[in-house]
């Protein structure tokens, strides 16, 4: 999927999300936003898939069902939901190893246990997908040891 698509996708999900917040607000279970984020997508001619499961490979392991992504919107975004204080660092590393896993470009990270939404969402690329990697800046060219 091109970018501008994947950004009119991830624009569109938000817009799905503000309009979830704006009618519940803050203090559900996370399950109750899945639900009704889900609705609201499929009422937008999005396809959406609730709780997929993935395979995990492990050298010659494999482990059917390793892990349940909450949302996967138009076979291409993946959309993990919180209901929490604060989101942490370990939530942006835990759907960036959901998106590297699942070989999937972009995923949303979107907390609703907040006053308001636009502070409760993050927005997560797989650098590891060739048509979505960034130009490599010297900031974190510095960052891997090769400054000049």
């Amino acid at each position: 999927m091109e970018v501008g698509v994947l950004d009119d996708v991830t624009e569109q999900i938000i817009g799905a999300a503000i309009a979830v917040h704006q009618t519940l607000g803050p203090g559900l279970l996370e399950s109750a936003y899945e639900s009704c984020l889900a609705f609201e997508l499929t009422e937008r001619n999005l396809k959406v898939e609730r709780q997929r499961s993935f395979p995990l490979i492990y050298k010659s392991m494999r482990i059917e069902s390793a892990y349940r992504i909450d949302l996967v919107v138009q076979g291409s975004v993946i959309v993990e939901i919180k209901a929490l204080e604060q989101l942490l660092a370990v939530h942006q590393a835990q759907l960036l190893s959901y998106l590297r896993l699942a070989s999937l470009p972009i995923g949303l990270l979107i907390n609703f246990h907040v006053a308001s939404l636009k502070n409760g969402i993050r927005r997560v690329v797989n650098s590891y997908s060739p048509s979505l990697r960034p130009p490599r800046s010297s900031a974190s060219s510095a960052l891997k040891g090769n400054a000049t």
